[in-house]
């Protein structure tokens, strides 16, 4: 056989576990019927692992109600401060947006979001992001993700309830999750170890400081140049061994003092 032959997944990706490595996180949800109604979703397609990031209200009675029988959930979910609390540890993040941004972002359709959180959650956790039910995720929280995915509505009315964004896209990870099970989705020849997004994180401040110390981008005005670098890194998915190598430059680059507060 050649080497670019395909392979295809084994059964360890039909392990419970590979669905329970898949975190939904909601951001600043401020009706508790919202978050009741995605755990409902979430139930139906077998995915249980919730995060409630800074919610604006706590769960209540009415989330238990709207959740119909899928109350552990929410009785479970994680109630995190900030986005990169929800984040922490996850290897593949995937921001949900309704709008176009004035710097693009990798895409993926729903389909191929479903199929590469259900190729990359085997062996580690990876996040699918939702935002605030007016206004969604900020440009900041959108560039601590890899892709961004939308949901192609009808462009003359194009407004999803929160819950039936996330049923949507639980949907289609469950028919990843099915032609999992039936050997129908390929696999990479090998494997990748791409580092969590607190490391990704760790390594944006590090660019941004050395940056900054050899004057390549202003105190002032950070944000065009790294955003885009941002954008750059996330396009480029570098493996934790790649980052590392760049951290160590970084590190070179640096003053001894100042390489002295990235240790």
């Amino acid at each position: 056989m050649t080497a670019n032959k395909v392979i295809f997944m084994s059964d360890t990706l039909c392990k419970p576990d590979s669905l329970a490595n898949i975190r939904i996180v909601l951001v600043e949800t401020s009706h508790t019927g919202n978050m009741g109604s995605a755990a409902r979703a979430m139930k139906t397609m077998g995915l249980t692992n919730l995060y409630l990031v800074n919610p604006l209200v706590l769960p209540d009675s009415q989330a238990i109600a709207l959740a119909a029988g899928a109350s552990e959930i929410i009785g479970n979910a994680n109630i995190v401060n900030s986005l990169d609390d929800a984040l922490e540890g996850c290897r593949l993040v995937v921001g949900t947006s309704a709008r176009s941004r004035t710097l693009p972002w990798p895409m993926l359709s729903a389909r191929e979001c479903g199929l590469k959180m259900m190729q990359e959650s085997v062996d580690s956790p990876v996040a699918l992001v939702f935002g605030r039910e007016r206004v969604g995720l900020t440009n900041e929280e959108l560039q601590k993700c890899h892709y961004h995915v939308s949901v192609p509505t009808n462009p003359d009315y194009s407004s999803l309830n929160l819950a039936m964004a996330v049923q949507i896209m639980t949907y289609e990870i469950r028919m990843a999750w099915l032609a999992a099970q039936e050997g129908g989705l390929p696999e990479p020849v090998h494997d990748v170890a791409y580092p969590p997004a607190d490391d990704l994180e760790r390594f944006y401040q590090h660019l941004e400081t050395v940056l900054l110390d050899i004057g390549f981008i202003r105190a002032a005005h950070p944000g065009q140049v790294m955003n885009k670098l941002r954008r750059f890194v996330n396009r480029a998915r570098p493996e934790s061994q790649e980052l590392n190598i760049l951290r160590g430059i970084l590190s070179a680059i640096e003053t001894p003092d100042a390489r002295n507060r990235h240790k």
